[in-house]
Order: C-alpha cells, then structure tokens, then sequence
C-alpha cells in the first residue's frame, strides 16, 4: 500500500499539525529525554505489548477515565530514574498554566515511557537524579525541527548487535489525514537481517530514508535472529508515539496503538519479548473529521504501523559513534570485525 503514501515535508511527527518535539542528553551518563508537546492540549491512548514496561500516568489514558486531554509525553532512558524527567517537564507546565483543571489551580498532564540504557557504557554513578533536568531541558527545547540517532531518549539505546537511537517518520494518507510515529529503539530483538546491513523495515522504506538498500535475498529463514552462543540481550525498550491530526476519540486512539504495534514487529525481530517493556502512545490533534470512522480508523492505523516500523529503521541509521560505545553504529557496518 507504499503507492498511496506520501511521506510529509519533513518526515517527521512534528508534521502533524500541533505537535512540537524537544530533545536533551546527557554525554556522561549517556541517556537522554525526548518530549512531544502539544501547542495544545491533545487526546491520547496507549497499548502496551511488552513484558517489562515502566511508566507513569498511562492508566489515565484509558477511555473509560475522565481525562481526555494531556499535554505532553516524555520517553525516556534511564530505566525508572528516567520517569522523573516527566516530573521536570510537569513542573514547566505548571508555570505556563496548562493542565487539567481542578479547583486549586490546572494540573499538567504527562504520561511518559522509560527504556533500560544503564548498562550502555554511561558514567551511571549520579548523586542526584539527573532526568528532571534533563526533562526540563527537552521541554524548553521543543521545536518543528529535530535530529535523529543519537540524540534524546536515543542517545544510550542499543540493539541485540547494534547501537540504538531515536527515529521518526510521517506520511500523508489520500484524504489529506497525516500520520507520523516517534520511536526510541532500544530491543532484544534486531533491526536488520541476519549478519547483513539490511533492515527489517526495508519493504516499507519511502525513498532513501534508511540507505534504499531493499532485503536481504540471501538471508537464511532458518536463522532465529540470535543463537545460544550469543546471550540473548535483556533488559531493553522500544517506546513510541503515533500521531495523526484526525479527530479521534481515546477509543479509536487506543486502537490505533494497538495496530501501530505491528510496526515493531515488521522492523525489531523478535519483538515484544518478556525483556521488552515495548508500548506505544497514540495522539490525536483533532483537525479532521473522519468520513468513515471504523475505515478511517483502520487506514490511520496501518500508516502508524508503516511509519513506527520506517522510524525504528530510521533511528538505527542515524545513529553515531561516541566513547564507550559497547556495540557498533550501522553507519559502521563494514568496519565490524
């Protein structure tokens, strides 16, 4: 169904009208934090797929609770230090007013995400907390235009054989609805096929947008992605966001979390382990109305599933070196021993 995507301009989730990405890491302890925020306050729904999640405020999201709005979402690093970055990017929004309205005063709502980086090389050895700062940073720095690889709740993440990061991707359906994904990599499983340098997600790749170099012919079905020699990678994360500026409400959200997460599957192998704490949020801006709601709905999310899987492919090309680095960059494919 590539033919009737389009990618958006910048190929980013920040192409869905509303939304703004920031990104802050820390080079020393080697961890970061991404934000979406919202200009203003969106609807969100989750799904959670693997075994060994950790968050903070997702019950909320549930259509059958109250709140409908929230006002960002953090992922982070750092494992569950990492969920107080959403206390700092709480804390900002609380001086500029936004939040859930209660009787005192509005109360900001972040629900956030962490993935497990501490044992990537990072100086781990804080005293005091770093990820409220660094939660603070990543709001303050929120804008239509972010990198990707390294950078943010990337920055420390890995892969069974490969460094980790930061992905995004966008398309734009042919009723004029966009869609776009954030994706932080950090799995058990593999994004590429085999020993070769092609990705899982390549059958869904729009250009170039991670090196065109299309599927590995030659990969030996039988191979099961890691082998007993080899222990299997623990303690790992995908977190995401899908994002569309169709109105939804938290019902159609939550199923297009649920649909998004096949994107996993397509370009991590194997996914949702009992490891992984791999989830996905789902975001509406509401702009458009949708024509059809139960067919709109299952377009929305067969395109989150496309743009999570081209975003996981996009995180891991752009990754790059730095110091103490325990496993390759792919941009350094040729270069493994």
């Amino acid at each position: 169904m590539n033919d009737v995507f389009k990618r958006g301009p910048k190929n980013l989730i920040t192409d869905v009208s509303g939304l703004l990405v920031g990104n802050a890491q820390n080079q020393i302890i080697k961890s970061g934090v991404s934000v979406l925020y919202g200009v203003n306050p969106f609807l969100a729904g989750i799904n959670v797929m693997g075994g060994a999640p950790g968050t903070r405020e997702t019950d909320l999201l549930s259509p059958d609770k109250i709140v409908q709005m929230v006002d960002a979402i953090v992922l982070s690093g750092g494992s569950a230090f990492g969920l107080d970055a959403a206390s700092g990017v709480t804390d900002e929004l609380k001086n500029k007013g936004r939040g859930f309205p209660t009787s005192a005063f509005p109360v900001p709502i972040v629900p956030s995400a962490i993935l497990y980086d501490l044992n990537n090389g990072g100086d781990k050895n804080w005293t005091i907390n770093p990820y409220r700062k660094l939660g603070t940073h990543a709001l303050k720095s929120v804008s239509k235009d972010f990198k990707l690889g390294s950078i943010g709740a990337g920055l420390g993440a890995n892969t069974l054989n490969l460094k980790g990061g930061l992905g995004s991707s966008s398309v734009i359906l042919e009723n004029g609805i966009t869609v776009g994904a954030l994706v932080a990599v950090s799995s058990v499983g593999s994004t590429v096929m085999g020993q070769s340098p092609h990705f899982w997600a390549a059958p869904f790749e729009l250009g170039s947008e991670f090196g065109n170099l299309g599927s590995f012919r030659n990969y030996d079905s039988q191979q099961s992605g890691w082998t007993r020699e080899k222990p299997l990678k623990k303690e790992s994360t995908t977190i995401g966001i899908v994002a569309t500026d169709a109105i939804l409400d938290k019902s159609q959200a939550t199923r297009i979390a649920i649909a998004a997460q096949d994107g996993i599957a397509r370009a991590i192998f194997p996914s949702h382990t009992p490891f992984d704490g791999d989830l996905l949020f789902s975001v509406s801006t509401g702009k458009f109305r949708l024509e059809d709601s139960t067919f709109d709905t299952l377009k929305i999310g067969h395109a989150g599933a496309q743009c999570v899987a081209r975003a996981i492919a996009r995180a891991i090309y752009n990754a790059t070196p730095s110091d103490s680095d325990i496993l390759p960059c792919w941009s350094n494919f040729n270069k493994r021993p």
